[in-house]
C-alpha cells in the first residue's frame, strides 16, 4: 500500500513540476511526504501549519487538478501537520472542507476570564499559549539571566528573591514568549496554582468595565485570588491613575501573601513615565532584568528553527546573510524569511543571495522606520521652538511655552495611540480635558493661520524623517 501511495504521488509531482517554477516546486512540494491512500482519501504530511496554509492559499487548484487526473476524480485530500498539534484539514473537490483532529488535543484558550463572573476552578482559563514553551525559547547571552530567573521561579513561585520579576526590552525580543513558558511550566509542576496571563491593555479594559457595571470589588477579589499573575506590557498603564491605584492594592495583597508577580515592559522602571512612583518602587522590589537584541549565534538558532519548522530549503549563505543583517528581534527574522520565500515563489526566482539582499534591503527600510512617541514629539517640538524640555513639564503660562505644549499634545494625539489621559500625564501632568482643549485649539488655529499651519507641518515632516 505504501509503495502504491508513493507511486501515485510521484506521478502527481511530475504534473506539478511542469506547471510551476522550479524554485516553488523545490520549496513547497519536495518536502511533502505521501502517507496513505485509502477509501478515496489521499493523506500527505506537511512540515507545519504555515506550510499547509500556504499550499491551500496558493496551490489548491493545482492540487485539485493533479489528484483528479492522476488518482481519481472523487479523491479527498487530507493533510497531516508534522510539527504542530493542530487539526488536520480535509478538502475534497466539491469545495467542501472537513476536519479531523490529531490525538493530542490543545486546550481551548478562546475564553477570556472576566472578573465580573464567578469562575469555577475547572472553568478557569490561564490564557496561556501552549505554543510558547521553554523548549521553543532559544537561549543566548542576550536573554540568559531572564530565562534563568523564569526557570527558578517556575520551580518555586512566590518564594524566591525574584518577586516581582520585571523583564524589559524592545518589541519582539521574547518577553511574551518567556512569560507564557513560565506560566506553563508552573502549571506543569504545580497544577494546583491559579496562573493568569493578561495584557495590561486588557487589565485596563476590564477595570473600566468593572467601574461601569459597579463591580470593582469583584474585579479586585478576582485578581487577589490569583497565585501567579503575569501582566504583559505594563507601560500601557501610563497615565491611567485609577487603574494604577487598583493595581497597587492588588500588587500589595499578592506580594504579602507570597503570590508570584511577573511584569514586562518596553522600558526599565527608572525610564517609565506616567506611572506612580509608589508603583515603580514595588516593581523594583524583586529582580529587574532586560532582554537585549539577539546576538548573531542566537539569530542563527532562531532562523534554523523557523526553517526546520516550516520545512523550507534555504542555502546556508542566505541564512548567514539574514542573521548578519537583521539584528533587532526574532519577529523581524521570521518576517524576512516569509518575504524571501514569497518573492521566490511569486517571481519564479532562484532563492539565492542576490534575492535575499534585495528583499532585506527593502524590508529593513520598513523595519527601521522611526517609531513616533510622545518623548520624540516633545524633543522635536522643543528644538523647533528653541525651549527647554523642562519648560513643557512646568506650569509656566508664557505664550510660547503654552503653544509648544499644545502642539505637543495635538501631535501626540495625532501620531500615537496614547489616550488623552496618558498624553496629559506625560506632558506636564495635565488632565484629559486639558489635552482635549489643546487639540481643539491647535486645530482651529491651523484653519485660520497659514504660518502656524506651516510650523506644525514642518514639525510633522521632521517627525517622519
Amino acid at each position: 500500500m505504501k509503495s502504491n501511495t508513493q507511486e501515485l504521488w510521484s506521478k502527481c509531482l511530475k504534473v506539478i513540476q511542469d506547471n510551476i517554477p522550479e524554485a516553488a516546486f523545490k520549496t513547497w512540494f519536495l518536502p511533502i511526504v505521501p502517507l496513505s491512500y485509502e477509501d478515496k482519501v489521499f493523506t500527505i504530511q506537511v512540515p507545519s501549519q504555515f506550510f499547509y496554509e500556504y499550499l491551500e492559499d496558493k496551490f489548491v487548484d493545482l492540487l485539485r487538478f493533479t489528484l483528479h487526473r492522476e488518482v481519481g476524480k472523487d479523491t479527498i485530500l487530507q493533510y497531516r501537520v508534522l510539527m504542530e498539534n493542530t487539526t488536520n484539514t480535509v478538502v475534497d473537490y466539491r469545495g467542501e472542507a472537513k476536519s479531523s483532529t490529531d490525538k493530542v488535543q490543545m486546550k481551548n484558550n478562546a475564553k477570556v476570564p472576566t472578573p465580573f463572573d464567578k469562575v469555577a476552578s475547572n472553568d478557569f482559563s490561564s490564557q496561556l499559549n501552549y505554543k510558547y514553551t521553554f523548549d521553543s525559547f532559544f537561549e543566548g547571552d542576550s536573554n540568559k539571566l531572564a530565562r534563568a530567573a523564569c526557570e527558578t521561579i517556575s520551580a518555586n513561585p512566590g518564594k524566591t528573591a525574584f518577586n516581582p520579576l520585571f523583564i524589559h526590552g524592545t518589541s519582539g525580543v521574547g518577553k511574551t514568549h518567556l512569560c507564557h513558558a513560565t506560566g506553563l511550566r508552573i502549571k506543569e509542576i504545580h497544577p494546583d496554582k491559579k496562573v493568569l496571563y493578561v495584557s495590561a491593555h486588557l487589565f485596563k479594559i476590564q477595570y473600566a468595565e468593572a467601574g461601569r457595571h459597579n463591580t470593582t470589588n469583584d474585579f479586585i477579589n478576582f485578581y487577589q485570588s490569583i497565585d501567579v499573575l503575569i501582566i504583559d506590557d505594563i507601560h500601557e498603564l501610563a497615565g491611567v491613575e485609577k487603574t494604577q491605584n487598583t493595581l497597587f492594592h492588588i500588587f500589595n495583597h499578592l506580594h504579602q501573601n507570597n503570590k508570584q508577580l511577573i511584569l514586562t515592559c518596553d522600558k526599565a522602571p527608572s525610564e517609565l513615565k506616567g506611572v506612580e512612583e509608589r508603583l515603580l518602587t514595588r516593581f523594583r522590589w524583586g529582580l529587574t532584568t532586560s532582554i537585549e537584541h539577539p546576538e548573531k549565534d542566537l539569530r542563527l538558532k532562531i532562523l534554523q528553527n523557523k526553517i526546520l519548522q516550516d520545512g523550507l530549503s534555504i542555502p546556508e549563505d542566505v541564512v548567514d546573510y539574514i542573521a548578519e543583517n537583521v539584528t533587532d528581534n526574532a519577529r523581524d527574522l521570521e518576517g524576512v524569511i516569509v518575504s524571501i520565500m514569497a518573492h521566490s515563489l511569486v517571481y519564479g526566482k532562484e532563492l539565492d543571495l542576490p534575492l535575499a539582499k534585495r528583499v532585506i534591503d527593502q524590508t529593513i527600510k520598513k523595519i527601521e522606520k522611526k517609531k513616533i512617541t510622545v518623548d520624540l514629539i516633545q524633543e522635536i517640538v522643543c528644538k523647533f521652538y528653541n525651549i527647554e524640555a523642562s519648560a513643557l513639564q512646568s506650569a509656566c503660562r508664557k505664550r510660547e511655552i503654552v503653544q509648544a505644549r499644545q502642539v505637543s499634545m495635538y501631535l501626540s494625539k495625532t501620531h500615537t495611540e496614547m489616550s488623552l489621559a496618558q498624553i496629559g500625564t506625560l506632558l506636564g501632568k495635565k488632565n484629559h480635558a486639558t489635552v482635549l482643549h489643546a487639540c481643539k485649539t491647535v486645530k482651529e488655529q491651523m484653519e485660520v493661520d497659514k504660518s502656524f499651519r506651516d510650523e506644525v507641518s514642518e514639525i510633522e515632516k521632521t517627525l517622519k524623517i
